[in-house]
């Protein structure tokens, strides 16, 4: 495989960490999280897509990077140092997924905000450990590190918001949802656990 096609194969095989996460997400943008009560600085639904799309072409990048200085490293003590590098990378990657797969899938805002600490933490230690092997690999996952740190931000106020509704707190609402006419699913909502309002249908 020459340059070219390692680095497709990287950034590919990233993107694909983030298609598996997507399968969770995805069905539940119009259902629950639709119900959901969300931040003041919560962005559009369609604004996550093209975000993490290139967050993780920007990973393949920055993860082809330092496997191109693992493949040229002859020194056994370097190449063990690379070595644990990636390794955290993959660590840092599989918590990413899972963050899908808690937050959309289990319906679980709250351990999906320790997951998403744990994802901070070691994506900070990937760029700590890039850092001396390539810094451009390093300098890659700003911008990763930063929408992470946003992506807490609502997290957190998601969990806060709906404690009730979502099953935390003195009130604890059922997860049932109810079929609306358009054919999508609303959850119940509210201090009172009422059911969410069906979208208006156009007329």
């Amino acid at each position: 495989m020459n340059t070219w096609g390692r680095a497709i194969f990287f950034i590919v095989a990233c993107e694909i960490a983030g298609a598996l996460g997507s399968i969770f997400t995805a069905p539940e943008i119009t259902n629950w999280y639709a119900t959901l009560t969300k931040p003041m600085l919560n962005p559009p639904s369609w604004v996550f897509g093209p975000v993490w799309t290139l967050l993780y072409a920007l990973m393949g990048i920055a993860v082809f990077l330092i496997w191109e200085q693992y493949r040229k490293t002859k020194q056994k003590k370097k190449r063990k140092v690379i070595e644990f590098a990636l390794w955290i990378f993959v660590a840092q990657l599989l918590l990413n997924t899972m963050w899908s797969i808690i937050f959309f899938g289990l319906h679980n805002p709250a351990l999906a905000f320790l997951n998403l600490l744990a994802m901070w933490i070691f994506i900070a230690l990937t760029i700590y450990v890039f850092k001396p092997i390539n810094k451009t690999a390093a300098y890659l996952l700003a911008p990763y590190i930063l929408w992470v740190t946003f992506a807490g931000y609502l997290n957190f106020s998601v969990w806060q918001l709906n404690k009730q509704s979502i099953g935390y707190g003195a009130g604890i609402c059922t997860q049932e949802a109810m079929l609306c006419p358009d054919g999508s699913y609303v959850g119940r909502t509210g201090p009172q656990c009422q059911f969410a309002q069906c979208p208006q249908s156009e007329r």
